[in-house]
């Protein structure tokens, strides 16, 4: 087995590195609130994707700071019931994807709807407004800004529980019946979902955004975690500051949003992830107090993860439908 992190005896054991705010759950009260106030002017377009069994539009929606955000959003054409939702999160930098891939759950009977991450590369825009550097990540925007409530990823956690709010309040849609799944940064925002709201299923697949220190203690700064290093490098050369930005960078942690977590959770965990490394997913994944499991592939990092789509698949379609 791959030894570059921790054996599976002490993942299973792991309490992650980064720091916890003093105000970690404030913080997020206060961001749900903020939430909860905003209109989010909700429209959907018929899109120019046709299929002969599912209805699917271009959904569009107003999200903390006035950002326009968008999602796609896939349905059955005839529903006698209100069906479950399923939401998908994509990997950084990336977009929703082809509509043929929410095809497999739309064809089962889901609801779906796949956010595309503001100021990635999708159509969901990103309003900045923050003062200091932006460079090239989202992990570190808004770091420079004296208030942590300008992190980015703080109002993207946010879009995935009004996107969550959205999709519940459908008429089509059961609202007590939804799962959530992604991979990578998809994986993180699955968490961060079932944390901030009401997720019955939770398949997140080799979670990112969970415990920053760890990630740049076993030096992965050539890859998702690449801009902690060129912050220090660049703007803390010396790490001056590195328990105030690590404990900055701990509000947006989702290991420390676990514990909010109800759903019920099947990771899917890559022993040779030098991406995601699995110390830092288990930080997350220990915390979460709702039923849960994990599989493992020894063999595997951060790529496609044999059988792992059908079952999720096939567990969304048991418990759900």
């Amino acid at each position: 087995m791959p030894a570059f992190d921790l054996p599976v005896g002490q993942l299973r054991v792991y309490p992650g590195k980064n720091p916890r705010p003093a105000d970690f759950d404030a913080y997020w009260d206060r961001a749900l609130r903020e939430m909860e106030a905003v209109d989010p002017q909700v429209t959907l377009i018929p899109a120019s994707f046709r299929h002969p069994a599912l209805a699917c539009f271009d959904l569009y929606f107003t999200g903390t700071h006035g950002a326009r955000l968008h999602a796609k959003y896939v349905r059955p054409h005839r529903i006698s019931a209100p069906v479950p939702a399923v939401l998908q999160f994509h990997g950084y930098s990336m977009a929703s994807g082809d509509w043929s891939g929410l095809l497999p759950m739309a064809s089962a009977g889901f609801a779906v709807a796949a956010l595309d991450v503001r100021g990635q590369g999708g159509l969901s825009e990103d309003t900045g407004g923050v003062r200091g550097m932006t460079w090239f990540g989202h992990i570190v925007r808004g770091l420079d800004d004296p208030d942590p409530d300008k992190l980015l990823y703080r109002d993207i956690f946010l879009d995935t529980a009004l996107l969550s709010r959205i999709v519940a309040g459908f008429p089509e849609v059961d609202g007590d019946r939804l799962a959530a799944m992604g991979g990578s940064q998809g994986g993180g925002l699955t968490l961060a979902c079932a944390a901030l709201a009401d997720i019955k299923l939770a398949a997140p697949s080799y979670p990112f955004l969970s415990d920053y220190q760890r990630a740049w203690e076993l030096d992965l700064g050539t890859r998702a975690y690449s801009e902690l290093k060129e912050y220090f490098r660049r703007f803390d050369p010396t790490h001056a500051r590195e328990t105030e930005i690590f404990t900055k960078l701990g509000y947006v942690d989702v290991q420390h949003l676990a514990p909010r977590i109800r759903a019920r959770v099947h990771m899917f965990t890559a022993l040779s992830d030098m991406t995601c490394p699995p110390s830092s997913q288990f930080a997350a994944y220990n915390k979460i107090t709702s039923p849960k499991q994990v599989t493992f592939y020894p063999d595997y990092g951060h790529e496609w993860l044999p059988d792992s789509a059908d079952q999720t698949l096939m567990w969304f379609v048991r418990e759900l439908l």
